[in-house]
């Protein structure tokens, strides 16, 4: 039996046939920051202004385009026609050049090309089949269209495939996840039997509830009832607090109150739509001396020390990663500067040979003083003494080339004498190096398999269940996971659901189901929370309470509060005509109005509440705020 992700199923796959999917077995997978490295050139090489083609967005295009199968080949067909698609086109050609220079691929290159290999390839699809005889899928409500044709490719012969997953748990559409693979499973295959899993043996039954009459809502799901197995009262609280520290303040003492009761900080887990909002949670810990852990997987991963060492790695295995070069041949200093790099590269470019190769050829290279070609001479002398051992296991290698390149004692120079909590850098490789070791003992493969291993690592990878901590972490991150007492904040227009999300349908049952997901996450205890005012990218916001409240039966009850809730009630539902402002505030509906950060958007709807009045405005980006006048520092641009 075989268990993997897709993704290292596709590296084990590729690796195999290499020579079918016209790759190097060897080769790099590029993380997000390589990928943006990597993007951020091909723009340039389009001759495209950054500004009006970011590259973060030419990078979501690219990835949504591999994720739907669509190559180089198919989109240059179909961009002929579109200014911005050619334009998207000029980049992802240049892209994709750069990935084959570096004999890399990225996360969507990996599914892409084992799609392409099942559907072009009929031996190797019959020799897959004959291989994994049954196939079964754990999520795939969360596969994407490459995924899911990579499951048919892999059926194709028997038929034999079982996939298990819950339509009201699909919360990754905006990494390129089909909600319709799996509501239209039976379509694919008519024959399949289809068991309805409805008995839940985690929550009690009220947060069930909860839990079910928010996403009956949703009209893309299959009809079932939660059905608990557990009896008992679950606690239930809606806590409305004026602004983020108030917020923040009382989750600390709540979280006191059940650390109080002997309860395992383990068990104790508070989600936040976006990562800004664990700021003041984590400031509220620190002043309550709660011990806690940011569930953020791939930071690790992130941290210079880290991504140095690996980078040294990957140029052992792969001489054509570029990106591995650049990053180490001056790392530790050794006196190998820019301008050296820099004429390294436009060799590298003449010849059309790495910058690696190039570094090999130095004598060779008019422009480069004596020095810099003797530096040279020893930098590439080491890392072929590095890549001769390559075969042995990959702890030893590791060790090797964290002590002999000169790392440890650069990270060892850096510690202050008996400042001891500045070690942590040497302590991070040497974790690393311990997950090399315990990668050894498991006879998975060598080098080679290791990095790709890393590369592949995810945020909940990093959750850590014996911590004796309490976790913070992301909805998203939160998938999979479980806690007796789960804190839920931020319940507003605009955080939950998303600002991005109000104007489409479709992601508003996402966001929906993204809160489905951190609710049934609760054995016991849900806590959930929301603000009077917010300050988000430096703008101190008057709120909406969030209509998922509402969806869920939730209520806040706290008499304190109860003047903002009734005029809260009344700002998100009221489906009268527009409200004529009773006070003479400076604005009217319908006008075009600019605003510092977010541009020029106009006004849809004013909430008169004097002096704490409320502005709701498109902007041109697409953007929907909620805006208080007083520090919104609007102009008018034209009147209606």
């Amino acid at each position: 039996m075989h268990i993997s992700t897709f993704h290292s199923l596709c590296v084990r796959i590729l690796r195999k046939f290499n020579e079918a999917a016209k790759i190097s077995p060897a080769f790099s997978i590029y993380d997000t920051s390589e990928q943006k490295s990597c993007i951020k050139e091909a723009v340039k090489n389009a001759e495209l202004d950054s500004k009006t083609f970011p590259p973060s967005g030419m990078l979501e295009s690219i990835s949504r385009l591999k994720n739907n199968l669509e190559d180089l080949k198919t989109f240059e067909q179909r961009s002929q026609n579109d200014y911005f698609s050619q334009c998207i086109f000029k980049v992802y050609k240049n892209y994709q050049k750069i990935l084959d220079k570096n004999n890399a691929l990225d996360f969507d290159d990996l599914l892409l090309k084992t799609a392409f290999l099942l559907k072009d390839n009929a031996d190797i699809r019959k020799q897959l089949n004959d291989h994994y005889r049954y196939l079964m899928v754990d999520e795939y409500q969360d596969t994407n269209h490459a995924q899911y044709q990579i499951a048919r490719g892999l059926s194709s012969e028997h038929g034999n495939i079982c996939v298990t997953g819950d339509p009201d748990q699909s919360i990754y559409g905006w990494r390129g996840a089909d909600i319709s693979n799996i509501l239209a499973f039976e379509r694919d295959w008519p024959n399949a039997t289809i068991i309805k899993l409805e008995e839940n043996f985690r929550s009690l039954p009220r947060i069930l509830e909860i839990a079910d009459r928010l996403i009956v809502t949703n009209k893309s799901r299959k009809m079932k009832k939660l059905v608990p197995v557990h009896k008992g009262e679950a606690e239930i609280k809606v806590e409305c607090l004026e602004d983020e520290q108030a917020e923040a303040s009382f989750i600390a003492g709540h979280v006191n109150g059940l650390l109080s009761k002997g309860i395992n900080p383990n068990q104790i887990a508070i989600f936040y739509r976006v990562n800004s909002m664990s700021r003041a949670i984590e400031e509220s810990y620190i002043l309550n001396k709660i011990p806690y852990q940011i569930v953020r997987g791939v930071e690790f991963y992130n941290r210079k020390e880290i991504k140095d060492m690996l980078a040294y790695l990957r140029l052992i295995i792969n001489p054509s990663d570029d990106q591995a070069f650049t990053r180490i041949v001056n790392t530790p200093a050794r006196g190998i500067g820019p301008t050296t790099v820099s004429r390294l590269e436009s060799y590298a470019a003449v010849k059309n040979i790495s910058i690696y190769q190039a570094a090999k050829e130095s004598e060779f290279v008019a422009e480069l003083s004596l020095s810099a070609k003797t530096k040279l001479k020893v930098f590439v002398k080491m890392m072929e003494d590095f890549t001769a051992e390559k075969d042995m296991p990959s702890s030893v290698i590791m060790e090797k080339v964290f002590k002999e390149s000169g790392l440890y004692e650069s990270l060892k120079a850096e510690i202050a004498e008996e400042d001891y909590s500045k070690s942590a850098p040497i302590d991070n490789v040497y974790e690393l190096i311990n997950s090399a070791k315990r990668f050894d003992e498991q006879q998975i493969g060598g080098l080679v398999e290791f990095i790709q291993h890393i590369a592949l690592f995810s945020d909940t990878d990093a959750y850590d269940s014996r911590s004796g901590k309490v976790s913070l972490m992301t909805l998203h991150c939160a998938k999979g996971l479980e806690f007796d007492h789960v804190i839920i904040i931020g319940l507003e227009q605009g955080l939950l659901p998303h600002e991005r999300s109000v104007d489409n349908p479709r992601e508003m049952e996402e966001e929906r189901r993204l809160f489905f997901v951190g609710i049934t996450r609760a054995k016991k205890s849900i806590c959930v929370t929301l603000c009077k005012y917010r300050t988000i990218h430096g703008q101190t916001m008057r709120t909406i309470k969030s209509q998922f409240l509402a969806d869920a039966g939730l209520e806040v009850k706290e008499e304190g509060w109860k003047e903002f809730v009734e005029e809260k009630d009344s700002l998100d539902y009221d489906t009268s005509e527009s409200q004529i402002p009773k006070h003479d505030i400076g604005f009217e509906e319908g006008q075009l109005v600019s605003h510092k950060k977010f541009g020029v958007g106009r006004i849809k709807k004013i909430h008169d509440l004097g002096p704490d009045s409320v502005v709701e405005i498109q902007f041109r980006n697409g953007l929907v705020k909620q805006l208080m006048l007083k520090y919104a520092n609007l102009s008018v641009v034209e009147n209606h």
